[in-house]
């Protein structure tokens, strides 16, 4: 696969937030380089590795959040009991201790 990057006679637009622009500006300042040259690097390596050449998948939560929401999952399969409380003063006592 050949890679063009010699001479630049298109032009590509994009919109994003003006934050976001500054904030990415910033960035890759620090890197020694502009923005455009920035995207231009981008899409020479997705050229390159046919594709994103990063992962990209769903975020993954902590332990906690994890395990809250699998015990979740469980209890409307029916596989746990949910905890039940007579009064909101039960419940902020459970969850203090």
């Amino acid at each position: 696969m050949v890679i063009h990057m010699a001479v630049k006679t298109a032009n590509f637009n994009m919109r994003m937030s003006e934050q976001t622009k500054l904030d990415a500006e910033n960035l890759f300042s620090t890197l020694g380089m502009t923005l455009p040259q920035a995207i231009n690097m981008f899409i020479a390596k997705s050229l390159l590795v046919g594709g994103i050449p990063f992962e990209v998948r769903v975020p993954r939560y902590n332990r906690a959040t994890e395990a809250a929401m699998q015990e979740a999952r469980d209890i409307a399969e029916g596989k746990g009991k949910a905890k039940v409380y007579s009064s909101p003063d039960e419940l902020f006592k459970d969850l203090d201790e």
